[in-house]
């Protein structure tokens, strides 16, 4: 097996996001083929400790593989809903110095046509994180209304087209039924009426039919917010994006943590009060410089990481 193939995105910015102790406490939380988890274990000394989860099963098996004599190393097949448990279990809840969400598909993954996550290639209709449970995307594609899917390709892959495509495969899958990648992308490519030479027209509908499926955003939001419990204070979160929902949920987390929900004005209130604001939250974190997008070089290098945001934020005390 290639561990070597799948190029962590934004690892040097991420790492030195995460300021690493020697003998700190670590959690990646999408452990991938491991490019971001052997760097944090170069960057350890002998006591230090790092912990990784991944939903997929073939990651879990690359992990077993590279880090088979690693000591300080432990991974579990899960998710990030998983993150309190976890972490309970391994006696580290409170502890970690640091957490790294690196969020989204990884290159083995769109490049492995039987996982149908790309329709680059043809294979099974399937886009699960975890293979050995819930809905593969045939299976909902087959029994979800119109409604249901022009709703979830609207919202996730914020397509214009969406109430045609999803009429579209009502109609189509009344015929026969859609159990391939290439079947889907031609069906939803014959339902777009404009085309974009620099993107596939079925691009958007495959990202929100793979969020949907993996409940993606739902446990981020969860994840995002476990970590505030998981932290030591001084403990660093160092999320990676790929897409604007995903970094809207993360920015929109951080900033609240940081500094407050935004103040709004009691419109009840009689003229001539002062203006009543909401209640600030309890501060829990603090935000650590801006966004960081990957640069020329490693667009050069790995094109897939164009839209990669990384953001970094510190647990306050």
């Amino acid at each position: 097996m290639n561990t070597q193939a799948h190029i962590p995105v934004l690892l040097n910015e991420a790492i030195e996001g995460l300021s690493i102790q020697a003998d700190g406490v670590y959690l990646d939380g999408t452990f991938g083929r491991g490019g971001h988890s052997a760097e944090i274990l170069g960057a350890l000394g002998d006591s230090g400790h790092l912990f990784a989860i991944d939903q997929d099963l073939a990651a879990i098996d690359v992990a077993a593989q590279r880090f088979a004599d690693e000591t300080r190393f432990k991974i579990a097949h899960s998710s990030f809903a998983e993150l309190p448990a976890l972490c309970e279990s391994w006696g580290v809840a409170g502890q970690l110095d640091g957490v790294l969400l690196d969020i989204g598909v990884s290159s083995p993954q769109l490049d492995d046509a039987q996982r149908g996550f790309s329709f680059m290639h043809d294979g099974p209709l399937d886009m699960r994180m975890n293979q050995s449970t819930g809905l593969s995307a045939a299976d909902w594609v087959a029994t979800a209304d119109a409604e249901e899917i022009a709703n979830v390709i609207y919202q996730y892959g914020e397509e214009k087209n969406s109430r045609r495509i999803a009429r579209r495969i009502v109609e189509r899958r009344e015929e026969s039924a859609i159990t391939t990648t290439k079947q889907l992308a031609d069906i939803v490519a014959s339902a777009s009426r404009v085309r974009d030479r620099k993107k596939h027209p079925a691009t958007r509908t495959f990202q929100a039919i793979r969020i949907h499926i993996n409940k993606e955003l739902e446990v981020l939001e969860t994840a995002l917010q476990a970590s505030l419990d998981l932290l030591k204070p001084g403990g660093r979160l160092a999320v990676i994006s790929f897409h604007s929902l995903e970094d809207r949920i993360v920015k929109n987390f951080m900033r609240e943590q940081a500094q407050g929900k935004p103040v709004q004005a009691n419109l009840a209130a009689p003229r001539g009060l002062p203006i009543q604001a909401e209640a600030q939250a309890d501060l829990r974190l603090k935000l650590m410089g801006k966004a960081v997008k990957p640069g020329e070089e490693e667009l050069l290098r790995n094109p897939r990481s164009r839209s990669s945001v990384l953001r970094v934020a510190e647990k306050l005390s």
